[in-house]
């Protein structure tokens, strides 16, 4: 007799653990590791010297969530924060979770434009926002949109006397009326809305939870084997889920430090962290840990304090990693795959996965989370070694897009979030990502859909058409080309094209190239094939055809 065939292995994983999901609100977890921890460095700002201990971090943040009372703050209004990493940040972060306020946050390198849309969108309340950044003039934007943001009442401006006064208002109010409040959250109360580029030409705002968040950033923890004895270097921004969840929370939830080498990302002043505060742990997209590595001084840096670290944003290099590894000690480094919308982790690496795994891999799944990988088309589990859309579900998937109930419905579905990226799954559950949702570039770590490029590009009067797309580039992954058909008669320079973008759109989505057409190449059916431009473009321009 003939013996069927074995059965074929789907792409479907879950995340078993022995670790249980977290039911604090992340006011409570700050107040237990406190109480746990009082004496324990919490923050350390390394531009400034300022330092906080658990205890002065929690009564800061109590002080500050007194204040945003005193302001007629309520549960579930929206206070906003723009400001670059400090530890303000992080207080505004911890203060608005506290009483139930969801925090908005706001990429530091946002121009006027994308501000007031944010603004506009989340229907701010209040913000907190810095005078300046890297020669950004951070009042004259707020003054230029604050008069189209009808919800938006008060501006506190990070260094001046408003944080002050908003603190010593808060004075008048009990204590035992922040207690009240805090005890009323629910921990799947909205918390925080982050943006994220989107294809309908503007950001979305992914709504996350206590919940998503807090334990998202103590499994990403766990992971990474943190106590209370660890100091992580978190030179990626705190706007990001990078920064404030897999940094901040992660650090928050187990009594570790969180240190903040600068303002922005400085290789130098990063390293110099790492060596002056001792730092276990070391954050960074590839391009950081690459610019670190090739810092004239490198080998004179104290790195012997290092174990760990995460490397995310985009696919990690193997001569990279190996460096990390060997040069930096960072042993136990590990890569995490992610988006904004699950909190961000779905996946990462283990410490004792073998270098190949975590450079050809974004690891297995996480704890209480499931992935899957299906058809295309059909919607159906691919076979595992075949390649399809990955999908996710389980505690870390957001409460949806804000105010944005049909872009919610377009990747949320039964629970499960489709990412829009290609993934294969091996025998043993290890996920490589070999693609993604077609128009989406990824330029440092930080994602960008030409959608929202092209539809600020249509705004100029001289542009007829235009086509963004993503091309190699050695030092940041991909960077933008704008293929732009002009009106009939209209003349502009390349030059012209990216001064109309400097100022009004965040750096990295100003495109780097610029080329003139009068025709794009379509399809039979009149759709414009993108892959065509960029196979041109690489050609035309002499960039690498791999990156």
């Amino acid at each position: 007799m003939t013996s069927a065939p074995p059965p074929v292995l789907l792409s479907y994983a879950s995340g078993t653990s022995t670790v249980g999901l977290l039911g604090d609100t992340i006011g409570a977890n700050l107040a237990r590791t406190a109480a746990r921890y009082p004496d324990r460095d919490a923050v350390v700002e390394c531009g400034s010297g300022r330092r906080l201990s658990y205890a002065q971090l929690d009564a800061a943040v109590t002080e500050l969530a007194r204040g945003l009372l005193a302001h007629r703050i309520q549960i579930g209004e929206r206070v906003g924060i723009w400001a670059p990493n400090c530890i303000d940040w992080m207080l505004v972060q911890y203060a608005t979770a506290r009483i139930g306020v969801i925090a908005v946050n706001i990429n530091p390198a946002y121009r006027s434009h994308e501000l007031a849309y944010v603004l506009k969108q989340s229907g701010t309340a209040m913000l907190f926002s810095a005078l300046e950044h890297k020669g950004s003039d951070y009042r004259a934007m707020v003054t230029e949109v604050a008069g189209d943001c009808p919800e938006l009442r008060e501006v506190i401006y990070l260094g001046e006397p408003g944080w002050t006064e908003l603190v010593t208002d808060g004075g008048s109010v009990p204590l035992a009326e922040v207690q009240a409040v805090a005890d009323g959250l629910d921990p799947d109360d909205p918390i925080n809305i982050q943006y994220t580029s989107g294809t309908t030409g503007f950001p979305k705002g992914a709504t996350l939870s206590h919940h998503n968040i807090l334990n998202n950033g103590y499994l990403v923890g766990e992971g990474c084997s943190y106590t209370e004895q660890d100091r992580i270097c978190v030179p990626v921004p705190f706007y990001h889920c990078f920064g404030m969840v897999m940094g901040n929370l992660a650090a928050t939830s187990h009594g570790a430090c969180v240190v903040i080498p600068a303002a922005g990302f400085d290789p130098a002043a990063t390293l110099r962290a790492v060596q002056d505060e001792r730092c276990t742990s070391l954050y960074g997209v590839p391009t950081m840990f690459i610019a670190e590595l090739a810092l004239t001084d490198f080998a004179d840096y104290d790195l012997s304090s290092l174990r760990t670290g995460i490397m995310a944003g985009s696919p990690c290099p193997v001569e990279v990693m190996k460096r990390v590894i060997s040069e930096m000690q960072m042993v136990e480094v590990t890569i995490c795959y992610g988006m904004t919308e699950t909190s961000p982790v779905s996946t990462q690496t283990r410490a004792d996965d073998s270098l190949d795994r975590r450079t050809a891999t974004v690891g297995r799944v996480h704890p209480h989370v499931e992935v899957k990988v299906i058809d295309p088309v059909s919607g159906r589990l691919a076979p595992r070694g075949t390649t399809g859309e990955l999908c996710t579900r389980g505690y870390s998937v957001m409460r949806g897009y804000w105010n944005q109930p049909d872009q919610t419905a377009e990747v949320l579905r039964d629970g499960w979030m489709h990412t829009g990226d290609l993934a294969v799954m091996d025998n043993e559950g290890y996920l490589a990502i070999v693609g993604r949702s077609k128009d989406m570039v990824i330029r440092g770590g930080e994602n960008v859909y030409p959608r929202e490029v092209e539809e600020f590009l249509y705004s100029h009067p001289d542009i007829e058409d235009v086509q963004v797309v993503g091309v190699p580039d050695r030092k940041y992954g991909e960077e933008l080309l704008a293929a732009v058909r002009l009106r009939p008669g209209a003349a502009l320079t390349e030059q012209e094209v990216r001064a109309y973008c400097q100022g009004r759109l965040a750096h990295y989505k100003v495109p780097r190239y610029v080329q003139f057409v009068t025709e794009y190449p379509m399809t039979v059916t009149g759709k414009i094939q993108k892959f065509k431009i960029r196979d041109a473009a690489v050609a035309e321009l002499g960039l690498p055809a791999d990156r």
